[in-house]
């Protein structure tokens, strides 16, 4: 089978343990030979391979608790254990969907859907030794909504899920780990940092392949950025933004700054 057929198996695989192998086995198989590539039509996918749990709900019925308690500390590594599932299958879509790139885009996110496997594995651990399992708290799907949204256009899905939604985590993550190392809970803190730092390289795989698109397409990024922006997610990023990470991630100088500036703009037009 082609690597495209491949990922599409485990993409749709709702059986977590085999996705996980799974997933880990195709990247290891892929970094020695690719497989044949097909140009097979590809399939719309409302719902990928998930177990029954959790529940999903609106982001806005989901309840923000105080880390200064365990339930607290749980409901919050239960919701980026979730993200983290979530960024296996969108690595393996962006495998699936997008055909006729280079070599290199497969592999990339090979690694990546590879790398959230192991980020999911950790933080499933730690859920568990504190009692509690994925699957048992309620959860939202937007990460999965913004795929549909770009699964007709590559250069959509690499601007908007790792250099929107995936890094958004590079600019909250730091606090999260401040506010847990306060609550005392060091092990946590530990999983999030090995996370961040793979994070940012995701995020910079993404800003990598919507580069290298819009140079197919005689684009200007930044610009090109802002529009995309603009038109899937209604508004622009929101501050503070984690420079450094960012920065590391492939954003410039430059485009951070006109992101504030856009962002101060949208803002004095609200009121």
């Amino acid at each position: 089978m082609s690597i495209h057929q491949l990922a599409y198996q485990i993409l749709m695989e709702s059986d977590i343990e085999l996705k996980l192998q799974q997933t880990v086995a195709l990247y290891t198989q892929q970094k020695k030979q690719l497989s044949n590539l097909d140009d097979a039509p590809v399939k719309s996918i409302p719902i990928p391979g998930r177990p029954p749990q959790p529940d999903l709900i609106s982001p806005k019925k989901l309840k923000h608790r105080k880390l200064n308690s365990e339930s607290g500390r749980a409901h919050l590594i239960h919701a980026v254990t979730h993200i983290e599932f979530n960024a296996i299958n969108l690595a393996l879509d962006a495998v699936y969907r997008f055909r006729n790139m280079p070599a290199d885009f497969y592999i990339d996110w090979l690694q990546v859907a590879s790398e959230e496997a192991h980020h999911f594995t950790l933080l499933r651990k730690r859920l568990e030794k504190m009692g509690y399992h994925y699957g048992d708290l309620p959860a939202h799907n937007g990460l999965w909504e913004m795929t549909l949204k770009t699964d007709h256009d590559v250069m959509a899905r690499m601007a908007l899920v790792p250099r929107v939604l995936e890094a958004r985590g590079l600019d909250v993550t730091p606090g999260m780990m401040q506010r847990l190392e306060k609550a005392g809970d060091q092990e946590t803190v530990a999983i999030l940092d090995i996370i961040l730092e793979e994070e940012i390289g995701h995020v910079a795989i993404g800003s990598k392949w919507f580069h290298y698109c819009c140079a197919q397409r005689e684009l200007d990024p930044i610009a090109t950025f802002r529009e995309l922006l603009l038109k899937y997610m209604g508004t622009p990023l929101r501050s503070p933004l984690h420079t450094e990470a960012r920065l590391q991630a492939g954003f410039s100088q430059q485009e951070l700054d006109e992101l504030l500036a856009m962002e101060k703009q949208w803002i004095t037009s609200q009121t």
